[in-house]
Order: structure tokens, then sequence, then C-alpha cells
């Protein structure tokens, strides 16, 4: 039967727009489903907002007894700091005969225990319908509440020669006008975004998400051990918050400076006289930021392949030669043959926006 593919469908498709503003909850949504007729819907809509399930049931009233549920993720139920009431208390109350769950809750406060107090109040639970794409959706809650630690995201655009694009900023894309826009997706669903200084240097961009809908801004990070940020630059007049990652060698002036233009300072330890990618990494663990799209250049992209702290690349390919004498080296000129050992992809997914190819795929870890 379709059925519970279809509403399930609606669920996950439901859940996907509190995308960035849910962080770091997961995107939930819920349908009330009644002789298949959808009665009710709702989602988690943002950070320390109401639940799917209430928003969905509360409209769904006296319908809802008698009725299906279809959730892309299991019921919270009580728990130590929950600002929600437990919404598997909620289900029952209401009467709900039937929940179908796409997945369960990784969360380990959660796990199990929201579909086992349905299941001892008599409603029948039928458990992983469409689960693949529900822990796809919610891959950045996944790790972090099974880690503690940010779903880190490399995205970098190429030429079909496997050039990266050397402009990021608001005058010249090697990417066409639709995968701009899935880049910009792309950066509301992680609540941090990097790059190194050489890009602000070279590019100016603001790094900030522009789409049609009104979508919250990630906090904009730059690599930069010594202070070099222009304080005209782009990135410091648009919206959303700055941080400087730098080390102890930026002076003490250069960091009053900095911070009288509202950009915060984090002073990390160095390799090399860089920011040590896994100190940055740690910070973001302190300050419990759930996920970083790294976006350039390609030393930083390189820095972090190679301490093994990316778990998914996205390779947006455009059908264009740039040409030039300069190897551009594997994987698009990021100096992957330093690695001791080559990195490798699973879950590799390609598909065509319009006339550019997306690749994309996970980093296996050690």
């Amino acid at each position: 039967m379709l059925y519970p593919e279809i509403f399930m469908r609606r669920a996950i498709e439901l859940a996907e727009r509190g995308a960035g503003w849910v962080n770091p909850n997961p995107m939930v949504g819920a349908v009330v489903v009644k002789r298949n007729i959808i009665v009710s819907e709702g989602r988690h809509e943002r950070y320390g907002g109401a639940h799917a399930e209430f928003i969905a049931l509360e409209r769904a009233g006296s319908l809802a007894r008698g009725a299906d549920l279809y959730l892309n993720l299991e019921p919270c139920v009580a728990a130590p700091q929950k600002r929600n009431p437990p919404c598997a208390d909620l289900i029952v109350d209401h009467g709900i005969k039937r929940v179908f769950v796409a997945m369960r809750d990784p969360d380990p406060r959660i796990e199990g225990r929201g579909i086992a107090h349905l299941r001892q109040a008599g409603i029948e639970v039928i458990e992983g319908v469409r689960e693949r794409e529900a822990r796809k959706l919610n891959e950045i809650y996944i790790k972090f509440k099974m880690t503690g630690r940010p779903f880190v995201t490399l995205k970098m655009a190429m030429s079909a020669d496997g050039k990266i694009a050397t402009h990021t900023g608001d005058s010249k894309y090697i990417s066409n006008k639709k995968s701009l826009r899935f880049a910009h997706e792309l950066r509301a669903r992680h609540r941090a975004l990097l790059v190194g200084i050489e890009t602000i240097l070279q590019d100016d961009p603001q790094l900030t998400v522009r789409l049609e809908r009104q979508t919250p801004q990630p906090i904009r990070i730059v690599l930069d051990s010594h202070g070099r940020l222009p304080l005209n630059a782009k990135i410091l007049q648009a919206q959303g918050p700055v941080v400087l990652a730098t080390t102890e060698a930026l002076s003490v002036e250069t960091e009053r400076i900095f911070r009288e233009k509202n950009v915060q300072i984090w002073r990390l330890p160095s390799a090399d006289k860089r920011v040590a990618p896994a100190s940055l990494i740690e910070r973001l663990v302190t300050e419990r930021v759930d996920s970083l799209l790294i976006e350039g250049g390609a030393e930083v992209a390189w820095s972090f392949l190679s301490a093994h702290l990316v778990d998914k690349i996205v390779f947006v390919i455009a059908p264009k030669i740039l040409g030039g004498r300069a190897a551009p080296g594997p994987v698009g000129g990021l100096g992957v043959e330093r690695l001791s050992e080559a990195l490798t992809l699973q879950e590799v997914n390609v598909r065509k926006l319009s006339t550019d190819v997306i690749y994309e795929a996970y980093v296996q870890k050690r």
C-alpha cells in the first residue's frame, strides 16, 4: 500500500521547512490522517517553539481520535532540560490509533522510549517508513546528538577540468543560477560558515544567506592568524555575526579594533603558524554549534580534509574549461595527493541542476 509512503513524504516535506531555524533541534513534521485523508499538519518552526506533534494535534482537535499520525522522528518523552511537554503523552491523550515513525530519535534521553510509551498505551507503531530519507534530512542533528560534535560539510564550486572557482563573491560566479540558489539553501542549513582570509581578500564576499524567504544568518567565521581582515570588507557590513578565528599572533591593538566592529575574536592553538583545524572544531563544540559549512579556499579545504574532520563533500561542477598550465591536482586542486592515505567516499550521489552537476558524498571515517 502506497499511502504510508505518501503521507510520510509529506511529513518530511513539512519538516524540511524548519531548516536553519530549529538548530540544534531536529527538523520534524507531523501529519494527522483519517480514512486516508489528511486532517491536519504541523511542523517544528523555530528552536524553542511548539513541536510538530502539538501543532498538528491541536489543529485536528476531536478528529484526531482514532486517526493515524505520521512523524519523520520518534515523539519525545519527559527528559531533563526539555522545554516542551512530552509529545508521546499528547498523542495518547488525543486518542491517536496508529503512529508511523520514520526513525528513532538518536538522543540518548529519548531513543526508543517514545515508541515504547505509545505501545504501552495500546497504540500501534509502525517504524522505518522512508527511514533513509528521514536520516539524511536530520544528518546534522543525528551526529550532534550522538557525538556532541558539529557536522562538517565541504562545499566547492569547480570547472569541468577540475579547477576551483576563483570568485565566490557577488560579482563573478562559475556556477549557474540554480546552483547558486542551492548554495544559499546549503548555507541556511548550517549554523556556521567558514572561509580563509585569502578568500576574503580576493573575493570580498558577504557570505550571507540570500533567498526569497526569510532565513537565519549563519555565524561567519574567517580563518585569519594575523588580523588581515580589511575593516571595509563586505562581510563586516552585512547582517549576521562574524568571528575572527585567529592565533596568539594577533596583536592586542588589532583585536581591540575588531571588537569595536562587533567582531568576535577566537584565539586558538596554531599549527604551522595557522589556526589548527581541530582547535576550531573544539571551539565549536564549546559554543554548541551543531554544523559547519566550509566554502573556501583550497588550503582551508585541504587542511580540514587531511585532518579527517569533514563528514560530507558537495562539489558543484560547471560545464566550463578554465584552462591554464597549472595542474589542478586531484579533487579540484585540493592537494589531496599530500594525504598519507587516500580518502574514501561513500553514498555517492550525482545529479544535474540545470547545466551544472552536483556531486555529493560522505567521507568514510578511519
